[in-house]
């Protein structure tokens, strides 16, 4: 059994060496690819974070001091199609400056003169008698940009600007203007590594009037950063123009506004109390007040969404109309913007397919102020392509030892518990960890590996089909085919129990017999005797004219292989008398003798580099042959070696001694049984009778009580029961010399 063991361990080896390749191979690519992370890869971790942000949504809290001031179709619908005078803006800026807005941002690009101030609409007035009177009156009346600007003045405002890829003519002037303006609102500190390289970078701006610019409190930019599929999950807290000065975002100028500051302070990698261990990781956080935001690297802040609710909206009109709450604005950061659909300020955000752009602004802050923060740490790749190892290994280990079925259940459980991991560093402490990338490179090996076991484990099936579907029952086959570790095929020493059996007078039978009418005579014979053995669990070693040779205990373990050739031989004599009965007049009728033993053999694989069978050798293999041919001296059917009759005793088979001989090719006698009944097989009553006389014959006759021996024989021959008319016979002839003969 130890070699078996080691047998199975080689096996499992073998087949470790071609699942290490395919690790070694996935482990490579899987790593190469995950750090080019290509765009697939990154479409495929934003639908994961994604699915967290849906599952797990940032809980709405009125008390949050922010409100998005809503042009919405009601206010449209009230007050006059979009865009609105900007007088219009500046009676709403001042109304809310009124009633304690802390910070007023507008989501709107105010890059032009408006086309609805007096002197625009001047121009436009037709030639006529009255013409120049109404011009006249409309210089009176104050331009619409200035009266916005007057109400900027006097409110803390953040003005939007637009940084762009590519520059709109005519516009280089304002820009500059609007750029000196910026310059003096805000400053920017740095902590740690340079930050600008990680920053996106813009060559042109769209930028608000100067005027404007001028007047405003703050200037933030309006931009945002949708991926691939136009979704909104970053938005950035500072960008970058060509020249390397630095533009706020509106909700960190907006943040800054409305707590009085003066200045931003960006940190980046290896500042003080962050160490990157040399490398330049970009930015880390924004300080802004008494903020200090996590970013991204490029200095864009990952929003945890909410659901969009109405809660969060302050209709313009109610404002205009004065029905708003008061304290709805009150120490609020309040951010206008056009929420009306036919206004296309539309976006998509993990948890909504559209939204109002100036909600997303909105939603940062609320993020910002809560305290919430999803970030994706620098360790976040490192971790990631060290599970991804540690599960090919763990998969290759499985593959190695289970089955396909049990190493693919244990990889998807493994695999779920990644989710659920991530899932949960998401939920608790807000950081991004890809199981996407883990999960699908690492299902691929563990299908790869897993495919390779079952087709391996599939070509095993085939060879144990086709090198034992002939002679082994098919039940056992398909043991064997589930179960190739259970086949020890290099060759082993174990208990076998061995039937050998020949036909009587076959050389006087096939003499009657021409050479076809022969072999499909010995193919009937074979064939029930065969199949009878394979019922009993047998496997057939192999076939010699008209004999079989059959063996118990290999290629599969059979505790019971004693009693289970025992059972095998007491078939066959039924099997025998159906073939002669079935074939009187067809064939001559045939006998078999049958010798069963048990003892140590080595089987396996056993031939030549050119060729092979599955047999058995072995000194107990020859004695059972030998015992077959002794069939033939006492006129037994069925004779058994010591440890047979012993074995199978046990089990309720029923034996009567027979003689103690030295075989051929034995130095040591042994003891010699006829196999009479079993426990399916009742002993024939005369039979049953006389087995007492037998074995006190037998007895006495070893013991050389030749007295004693004579007188059971004698009993023996009066009771003529015909299955020992051989073995009576035989003894009459050495009890009849006045010296008992010696044993053979």
């Amino acid at each position: 059994m130890a070699q078996s063991k080691r047998g199975r361990l080689v096996r499992r080896l073998r087949r470790a060496l071609p699942l290490i390749f395919i690790a070694l191979s996935g482990v490579v690519v899987g790593v190469a690819i995950k750090v080019a992370d290509p765009g697939p890869l990154r479409q495929v971790r934003n639908i994961v974070f994604d699915e967290f942000q849906r599952l797990n949504p940032r809980s709405f809290d009125a008390e949050m001091p922010v409100r998005v001031l809503a042009i919405d179709d009601e206010s449209l619908a009230r007050h006059g199609q979009w865009p609105w005078p900007r007088h219009k803006i500046g009676e709403l800026t001042n109304r809310l400056t009124e009633m304690g807005a802390a910070a007023i941002g507008f989501d709107i690009l105010w890059a032009e003169p408006d086309r609805m101030s007096p002197e625009f609409v001047a121009e436009l007035l037709p030639q006529g008698p009255d013409r120049s009177a109404l011009i006249a009156e409309l210089e009176k009346t104050p331009r619409s940009d200035d009266v916005l600007a007057e109400a900027l003045m006097n409110s803390p405002s953040v003005v939007g600007t637009v940084l762009r890829t590519t520059a709109r003519p005519g516009l280089e002037d304002a820009t500059a203007a609007t750029a000196e303006f910026a310059e003096a609102k805000a400053g920017f500190a740095f902590a740690g590594d340079d930050p600008r390289p990680f920053v996106p970078q813009f060559p042109a701006e769209s930028p608000p009037l100067p005027v404007l610019a001028q007047s405003a409190a703050g200037i933030g930019a309006l931009n945002w950063l949708a991926d691939r599929d136009q979704v909104v999950r970053d938005v950035p807290l500072v960008l970058l123009k060509e020249d390397g000065s630095f533009v706020p975002g509106l909700v960190a100028e907006s943040l800054r506004v409305a707590q009085g500051a003066s200045s931003f302070v960006i940190r980046a990698s290896n500042a003080s109390g962050n160490t990157a261990f040399g490398a330049q990781t970009g930015i880390n956080a924004v300080r802004i007040g008494a903020f200090t935001v996590p970013t991204t690297p490029s200095g864009a802040v990952k929003v945890h969404f909410s659901p969009m609710t109405a809660e969060r909206y302050i209709p313009a009109w109610w404002v205009l109309e004065g029905v708003v709450d008061p304290a709805e604005v009150e120490g609020r950061i309040i951010l206008m913007g056009a929420t009306a659909p036919g206004l296309l300020d539309i976006r998509a955000t993990p948890i909504d397919g559209a939204i109002p752009g100036v909600d997303i602004h909105a939603q940062l802050i609320e993020h910002i102020v809560s305290g919430a923060e999803l970030i994706r740490p620098d360790w976040a790749l490192g971790l990631e392509i060290v599970v991804f190892a540690g599960l090919v290994l763990i998969f290759v280990i499985a593959a190695a030892l289970l089955s396909p079925l049990h190493s693919l259940a244990f990889g998807v459980l493994t695999l779920g518990g990644l989710f659920y991991g991530s899932y949960r560093l998401f939920t608790d402490y807000g950081l991004l960890v890809d199981p996407s990338f883990v999960t699908i490179a690492s299902g691929l090996v563990l299908l790869a590996t897993t495919g390779w076991v079952a087709a391996d484990e599939a070509s095993q099936r085939r060879w144990v089909r086709s090198a034992f579907g002939r002679y082994v029952a098919p039940d056992l086959v398909g043991d064997l085919a589930n179960n190739p570790d259970r086949l020890a095929l290099g060759g082993e020493i174990r208990p076998m129990t061995l039937l050998f059996t020949d036909m009587r007078n076959f050389t006087t039978i096939s003499e009657g017999m021409d050479a076809q009418s022969l072999t499909t005579f010995i193919n009937d014979f074979l064939t029930p005797l065969t199949d009878t053995i394979l019922e009993a669990r047998g496997t057939i070693d192999k076939y010699m004219g008209d004999a079989i040779m059959a063996f118990w205990n290999a290629p599969l373990d059979d505790p019971k292989h004693a009693a289970n050739g025992c059972e095998a031989a007491l078939n066959m004599l039924i099997t025998l008398e159906k073939f002669n009965a079935d074939n009187e007049g067809r064939y001559p009728k045939t006998a078999i003798g049958i010798g069963l033993n048990t003892g140590e053999c080595c089987v396996g694989n056993l031939g030549s580099s050119q060729r092979f069978d599955y047999s058995v050798v072995g000194d107990d293999v020859n004695v059972a042959s030998r015992l077959e041919g002794q069939t033939k001296t006492y006129g037994l059917p069925i004779l058994t070696g010591p440890r047979t009759t012993e074995e199978a005793a046990a089990e309720g088979y029923i034996f009567i001694p027979v003689d103690i001989v030295k075989v051929k090719g034995k130095d040591i006698a042994i003891d010699l049984s006829c196999l009479v009944g079993g426990p399916n097989h009742p002993v024939a009553p005369a039979l049953d009778a006389v087995r007492p006389v037998v074995s006190e014959m037998v007895e006495a006759y070893r013991a050389d009580d030749l007295e004693t021996a004579r007188g059971a024989l004698g009993r023996l021959a009066e009771a003529a029961v015909p299955e020992l008319e051989g073995m009576v016979a035989l003894y009459q002839e050495r009890l009849a010399a006045p010296v008992a003969a010696a044993a053979e």
